[in-house]
């Protein structure tokens, strides 16, 4: 049985109460969400997963001078945890320098940085108007989340027939505060952790929408009220699967903290402030789930 994912429409939810509402629903008690109206075409949507195929088929020597900016945020090879995954990063994805200096990098085709520019501009915009309509409807009105930095991850899992069955990706929640994660339309495999039964249950794909995750910030920020998703990807057909997420990661300062609103007689302050950098490198360097990583930061 599938999730029953809500589908949100973007261009509803930032001027109807009762959408805003189901939005902010959906992250207290699933994590995640389904959005669309949110404006990015279609055509475009297709051409960046042109892109992306183009990227990998990019010699070895020139997928390795993507290089981290910071911890875990450039290229990511097969590994003993995952052997089936491989990835490129892109930080700041919000910068429109950054993505030149990525796609410069690898030499990139111009078509290919073409599209990889306009898709990075385009997603930067969504997850800006996402995370403001979440702020929203949590009673924060007009705080801009335009600063934060953002991180890409295009990612490839090189399934085949002996792979089927087997996991795509580790079960994790994101360290970010919100994704938003583009699909492989034709190959499913994501698998979110229902939180009233702890199982973990097929996501639907639906067509030219984007999945949204709240992740370890989004649940820190709003003082325990959203959920950070556990999620996982299982190989499901034998056939290479692709995925474009982008993170929005936290405050540019890197000071991450429940604003004041969010906290009072009644909802006492959860977690103490911390800086984001050094809570990715605790999960990136210990690999420990975010639930043994936030009971670290317990006010």
């Amino acid at each position: 049985m599938a999730a029953e994912v809500p589908v949100i429409d973007l261009r509803l939810a930032g001027a109807a109460p009762e959408e805003a509402a189901r939005l902010r629903a959906a992250c207290e008690r699933l994590g995640c969400f389904r959005v669309t109206g949110h404006g990015v075409p279609r055509g475009l949507l297709a051409e960046m997963k042109a892109a992306v195929r183009a990227l990998f088929d990019l010699p070895d020597d020139a997928k390795r001078r993507n290089t981290d900016v910071i911890p875990g945020s450039g290229y990511v090879a097969p590994s003993a945890t995952n052997p089936l995954y491989v990835a490129f990063g892109l930080l700041d994805a919000a910068t429109p320098a950054d993505v030149d200096a990525f796609c410069a990098r690898l030499d990139a085709p111009p078509h290919v940085s073409e599209t990889v520019k306009a898709y990075a501009e385009k997603t930067h915009d969504v997850i800006v108007d996402v995370a403001g309509v979440l702020a929203s409807s949590l009673g924060l009105e007009e705080h801009s989340f335009k600063d934060w930095p953002c991180q890409f991850r295009i990612n490839r899992y090189n399934y085949t027939q002996d792979t089927v069955g087997s996991s795509g990706v580790q079960i994790h929640t994101d360290s970010s505060f919100l994704t938003v994660l583009q699909e492989d339309e034709c190959v499913g495999g994501l698998e979110v952790s229902d939180p009233d039964t702890g199982e973990f249950v097929p996501v639907d794909l639906v067509a030219g929408s984007f999945l949204i995750n709240i992740g370890d910030i989004g649940t820190v920020w709003s003082n325990g009220r959203l959920h950070n998703v556990k999620h996982r990807v299982q190989c499901v057909a034998p056939v290479p699967r692709i995925s474009i997420a982008m993170f929005l990661l936290g405050p540019k300062d890197g000071s991450v903290s429940a604003p004041e609103p969010f906290v009072d007689a009644d909802h006492p302050r959860r977690y103490k402030e911390f800086n984001y950098g050094d809570y990715r490198g605790l999960r990136l360097s210990t690999g420990e789930h975010a639930g043994e990583a936030l009971a670290r930061l317990e006010a």
